[in-house]
């Protein structure tokens, strides 16, 4: 891993993440939030260290944090039943976390999994904090912010399904890849088109309203580039490497967008519990008895 790469990481770990969850629910995961750092401190130390049994050893206990956390997502899609487009939003972002969380694993281990090359597995640790976590995060707060704004609610589905999308390409190929690019940026220049057009005017202040543009500004310009780098791969036309887009894409997306948008929400007075959706407006998985 590169030392950008690490920082990024630990960014993720150790702040996006607990302010995140603090943002999602701030009664039902205040205990995740409040214990969170203790989980990131072996997942940041283990990026530091040489590949081997300590720095796997470390990459585990962070690894099982997140798949409890995915758990916790789990338990409130079965207790909530709900797939209205802030809740799916939502849900993605519990589940995030775990897939960076198994990468990490097998990046510090050593072992190519699914025969990805290391190298791979290493970018999608930060992936998934950030395009993963923080986009689905936001994309949610975006939607219960303006749940009138078509755009916001497009968003809120499109990210995940982006974000899902993305993953499987991984496993297809180079062009399955580009259609998931392709849709995650079309849900991410939504959230930043209802950001701005929505959520900035409301900016009680200055310094909130020019978090929230900056979000959105940087949020365009860095989805342009992955959507570059996907034609690239699928087509072989002159694109970023990865070095370079970890540079660029990836620290914008965390400096830019996760962490403008994460302060800015929380000067936003977003930190309060969801709102419990419309019975007329929300789609069940089963219905109440």
């Amino acid at each position: 891993m590169t030392v950008i790469v690490r920082l990024i990481v630990t960014l993720g770990m150790f702040y996006v993440v607990p302010a995140g969850l603090r943002l999602i629910d701030p009664t039902g995961l205040r205990r995740a939030a409040r214990l969170w750092p203790l989980a990131a401190v072996p997942g940041a130390l283990c990026l530091w260290l040489p590949r081997g049994g300590p720095a796997t050893a470390l990459a585990a206990l962070y690894a099982a944090a997140t798949l409890a956390l995915a758990a916790t997502g789990g338990a409130r899609l079965l207790r909530e039943r709900s797939l209205a487009p802030a809740e799916v939003a939502a849900l993605t972002a519990l589940a995030a976390p775990s897939v960076a969380g198994t990468a990490l694993v097998a990046e510090r281990a050593g072992h190519r999994l699914f025969g990805f090359d290391l190298d791979v597995l290493a970018l999608t640790v930060p992936h998934f904090h950030f395009a993963g976590f923080a986009a689905a995060l936001v994309a949610g707060l975006v939607c219960r912010a303006s749940p009138g704004a078509r755009a916001a609610r497009w968003a809120a589905y499109s990210v995940p399904a982006g974000t899902l999308l993305v993953l499987l390409g991984y496993f297809v190929d180079d062009w399955a890849e580009l259609g998931g690019a392709l849709v995650l940026t079309g849900g991410m220049w939504a959230v930043a088109l209802t950001t701005w057009r929505e959520v900035r005017p409301g900016a009680r202040d200055r310094v909130t309203g020019t978090l929230l543009g900056v979000s959105a500004v940087v949020l365009v310009a860095t989805m342009l580039l992955a959507l570059w780098w996907a034609v690239g791969e699928a087509t072989g036309v002159v694109h970023p490497t990865l070095t370079w887009m970890a540079a660029t894409h990836g620290v914008g997306n965390a400096l830019g967008f996760a962490l403008c948008s994460l302060l800015a929400w929380r000067r936003l007075g977003a930190d309060r519990p969801t709102p419990a959706p419309s019975p007329a407006d929300t789609p069940t998985v089963a219905a109440h008895h």
